[in-house]
């Protein structure tokens, strides 16, 4: 394992399967301290495949690579969760990074989306994303040299909009935030970038969704949270400073035409 490089917030590591614990897993891996966001009645609502004690057990592995790790639940539906979030990060004064692996997502079409789930879908998705973005980068210390990266911010998105409208649609509202900080912020040392990681089976696939995605996937499989988190550990690294304002698709070259 790598020096301590400081501490990094991920949201959405709620189920062991989820890609969020991979992340976790693998900045642990590299040497990162972790807090960990998480909200077990979204995990309990939607019923994918989880544990017990997900989150805890997340926490355990990347403890046992060396990282501090503080576990801290928070429903990104209210707009004081994600500064609650941000301040129990930053208590080491160290805070370096965002991951923003939180999602709402259930499934409606345009004939069929109540106004209170697109509501909520904004609220978790983009409003929740703006401010843990906003709060974070008030926390990063004053940056004399622009050149040098003081912060990485890393969100996870989706294209997928049919039959997910609200979904999709927040989530393109997320790519225009996360694309803006890389700009608003870049003064600060901030890299910010949007991953698309196509279709990832965390537990919501069946086995006919796992047959036509492979179909569409030239690389011949199914993507795994293992490749997301390559690509997030990338951009964490000092190699990956370079890289800012994209919306970059790690996806075997998945396409839905």
């Amino acid at each position: 394992m790598s020096d301590k490089r400081g501490t990094v917030l991920i949201t959405g590591v709620g189920r062991s399967k989820s890609i969020g614990a991979s992340l976790a897993l693998g900045l642990a891996e590299d040497g990162w301290d972790l807090t960990i966001g998480y909200w077990a009645p979204y995990d309990e609502r939607v019923g994918f495949v989880r544990g017990a004690h997900d989150p805890q057990d997340v926490a355990e592995k990347c403890r046992a690579l060396g990282s501090r790790v503080d576990l801290v639940p928070g429903d990104l539906a209210s707009p004081d969760a994600a500064a609650q979030l941000v301040d129990a990060a930053a208590s080491r004064n160290d805070l370096r990074g965002l991951v923003l692996s939180h999602c709402e997502s259930v499934d409606s079409s345009i004939l069929d989306t109540t106004v209170e789930s697109w509501e909520r879908h904004f609220a978790v998705n983009a409003r929740a994303s703006w401010l843990l973005i906003k709060a974070f980068a008030e926390r990063l210390p004053e940056q004399r040299d622009v050149s040098q990266v003081t912060g990485r911010i890393i969100a996870l998105t989706s294209d997928h909009a049919a039959h997910n409208l609200p979904y999709g649609a927040s989530k393109g509202a997320l790519d225009r935030i996360v694309i803006a900080a890389a700009v608003e912020l870049g003064s600060r040392g901030v890299r910010a970038n949007v991953i698309n990681p196509g279709p990832i089976d965390t537990g919501w696939m069946t086995p006919e969704i796992k047959q036509a995605t492979t179909l569409h996937t030239p690389a011949g499989r199914l993507g795994t949270p293992g490749d997301t988190a390559d690509l997030v550990r990338f951009l964490m690294s000092d190699a990956g400073g370079w890289i800012t304002g994209q919306l970059l698709h790690s996806n075997g070259g998945f396409s839905t035409s």
